[in-house]
């Protein structure tokens, strides 16, 4: 009998600009094998950040040229952090077989908030493609929204090929710009997965206006960790409508974004500033609390909650949440193996690396999508 062929093994780099626009992530994996039986080990990881000018660029394109413009130069700062990964592994372009890149989401619209479901997402593959002379895939979320999807959640397929644990369920939670939560188990269609509402989006945006641009994010919950909560302001906040959809369901920045910060701003920041600011955090602990209590916990007996993103590195959001969730564990990501900084920029390698291997890699259990599908389009 001939023997087993051995499984593909590529080198793959994922690309990801998430909600926060604060920096790009870049990871370079091998990767070997697909589906249920990929592995992948983590070679280089580094971020990248942007200037709060650029910062400042990215939120206010509202117009074709700016968008356009925009694009490429997303495109070029995407490159760049993809040469400085290849260079951080001691490796060279031509080593790398294919570079995953998520881009930076300017507008997602499910069928929630559009008649036209779509969503965009920038940061120029043929840029990327060449500056490095690497093939690239993008646009991931396009072919589950064109499914019937929400496009989102797309980590989901990472969760569970990276973190599943036979016999129990796990929810793997990430605090980016946006919360989202998948609960993993045995089978892929058991997935359940869909953005919990605000993760740092309102903080940061508060932070911003609270030091006057000095601060792009509650460093350290020093602003919150001074303030009380107004019990009014977080009573509206949570009467949001997003947040009494049931999954599936994704969100960004057209319901948490800069119309909701200023909305609360104009009302309470000019003379309760640290008080504004420790209602933002019991807006998100209590927003993903809620989500738990009404769609995870009657179904799933949970073994922990394994915490992701850039909000766990706020310990007054961690604090507030370890101690809303239990009983249940709240632990760090980084206990199952991977940095947690590194997870979704991982993803997406993950995720050009199915693609080339022709795998479907949406969960339609978490978006919605009619059936699964190959995602991403390739730029050689």
């Amino acid at each position: 009998m001939a023997p087993s062929p051995l499984p593909p093994s590529r080198l793959c780099i994922g690309l990801l600009s998430g909600t926060s626009v604060d920096a790009v992530e870049a990871v370079l994996c091998r990767i070997e094998g697909t589906g249920p039986e990929v592995r992948i080990t983590l070679l280089a990881h580094i971020s990248r950040p942007f200037t709060p000018e650029f910062t400042r660029r990215v939120l206010a394109a509202d117009d074709a040229r700016s968008l356009c413009e925009l694009n490429f130069a997303l495109g070029e700062r995407f490159a760049e952090a993809a040469l400085e990964v290849i260079s951080r592994a001691d490796l060279r372009p031509e080593d790398v077989d294919v570079i995953g890149s998520h881009g930076q989401t300017v507008a997602h619209l499910p069928s929630s908030l559009s008649d036209t479901p779509s969503t965009l997402q920038l940061g120029e593959a043929s840029v990327i493609a060449e500056r490095t002379g690497i093939p690239v895939v993008s646009d991931f979320r396009t072919r589950d929204v064109a499914a019937g999807g929400q496009g989102a959640p797309l980590v989901p397929y990472l969760d569970w090929a990276l973190f599943r644990k036979p016999g129990v369920a796990r929810a793997l939670q990430n605090l980016g710009g946006i919360g989202n939560v998948s609960v993993v188990s045995d089978r892929l269609e058991d997935t359940i997965a869909f953005d919990t509402g605000p993760g740092n989006m309102v903080l940061d945006g508060l932070a911003r206006r609270v030091t006057q641009g000095r601060l792009q994010c509650d460093l350290d919950g020093s602003l919150s960790r001074q303030g009380r909560v107004i019990p009014d302001l977080l009573e509206e906040l949570l009467a949001h409508p997003f947040l009494a959809l049931p999954p599936p369901r994704s969100a960004g920045r057209e319901g948490f974004g800069d119309a909701l910060v200023t909305r609360i701003w104009e009302r309470h920041g000019a003379w309760s500033s640290h008080d504004v600011m420790a209602t933002a955090v019991a807006f998100t602990v209590e927003a993903t609390a809620r989500a738990y209590e009404r769609w995870l916990l009657p179904r799933f007996a949970l073994e922990a909650v394994y915490v992701s993103g850039g909000g766990t590195r706020n310990p007054v959001l961690m604090e507030r949440l370890t101690a809303r969730l239990a009983p249940l564990p709240v632990r760090p990501l980084d206990v199952l193996g991977l940095p947690e900084g590194a997870k979704e920029a991982v993803c997406f390698a993950l995720l050009a690396n199915e693609h080339l291997s022709g795998t479907p890699a949406n969960v339609p259990s978490a978006t919605g999508a009619r059936r699964q599908v190959v995602l991403g389009k390739l730029t050689p």
